[in-house]
């Protein structure tokens, strides 16, 4: 379709015969995120009145919401082993011009900054010293205490700028660093916080990431249920698949909604989730 065709049928949103404006609306999203920036243009116009104004913005919502739906299913049925993507994805929910490049370069950096300091033949304990020291200490990465069930914790795009964030999207971050450096690091999904296993053939031990890269032992996680009195399981103490860490992030997303009593966005998010638990 030309763009005077595209500039056409958007005019005709406003038409006063219903009808006529929701065969519109229905041929607009059929075109997909390529009409957006028609949308936006239109929604600019001082000549639009508030309710077509509001109309535009919820169609261009919708649009970019069936984006983040077409992705996340994109990345589960094709792309499983590329966390980052599936992160992005996520992040594409609140930033949906967000390049997938970019966030490859930055976290590019990050790993140029520890491979300047790490050697193959360390031993596990100061490899992990190692990255926490770039991590923490150089890059000044660290949790963010203060808006904890923040929306923006769970983007990994506003993690990597403002270098805060909750658990999970810390561990992300220090995982796929840490795995580009041939480390083998793995999530574990413990409850009510998030950690990550350095585990091999011959050694295992546990990283509290949130806590700037302490490590602990399995005892220590032994503890750590009893103190919650919940019965051991297997998945507090072995890596979990990257599809675990999305459902987890997703989860938190939903609950940074609920603490705002945001209902709209708790649904869309809980369609996502139902989505990759299915």
């Amino acid at each position: 379709m030309k763009n005077t065709e595209i500039k056409a049928l958007i005019s005709l949103l406003d038409d006063d015969d219903v009808e006529v404006a929701d065969i519109v609306e229905n041929q607009i999203r059929s075109l997909g995120n390529s009409v957006i920036p028609y949308l936006e243009d239109r929604w600019e116009e001082s000549s639009l009145s508030p309710f077509s104004q509001k109309k535009i913005e919820d169609l261009i919502h919708d649009l970019q919401y069936t984006s983040v739906v077409e992705r996340l299913q994109d990345w589960k049925n094709n792309f499983e082993d590329d966390l980052l993507r599936g992160m992005w994805a996520i992040s594409t929910y609140l930033y949906p011009e967000l390049s997938l490049d970019k966030m490859r370069q930055e976290l590019e950096q990050i790993y140029y900054e520890v491979w300047l300091e790490i050697r193959d033949n360390m031993h596990p304990m100061d490899q992990i010293k190692t990255l926490n020291s770039v991590i923490f200490g150089k890059l000044r990465f660290g949790s963010n205490t203060k808006h904890f069930h923040s929306a923006s914790n769970s983007m990994l795009n506003v993690v990597l700028e403002t270098k805060k964030g909750n658990p999970i999207s810390l561990c992300v971050i220090y995982m796929l660093i840490g795995q580009k450096l041939n480390l083998p690091l793995y999530g574990v999904n413990l409850p009510n916080l998030f950690i990550l296993t350095f585990k091999n053939d011959t050694t295992q031990f546990y990283i509290n990431v949130f806590n700037k890269g302490l490590v602990f032992s399995k005892i220590d996680i032994d503890n750590y249920i009893s103190q919650l009195n919940l019965s051991t399981n297997d998945i507090f103490y072995q890596p979990c698949q990257h599809i675990d860490i999305i459902r987890r992030v997703l989860r938190n997303l939903m609950l940074a909604y609920e603490k705002v009593g945001d209902d709209d966005r708790i649904k869309e998010v809980e369609k996502l989730l139902k989505m990759m638990t299915e």
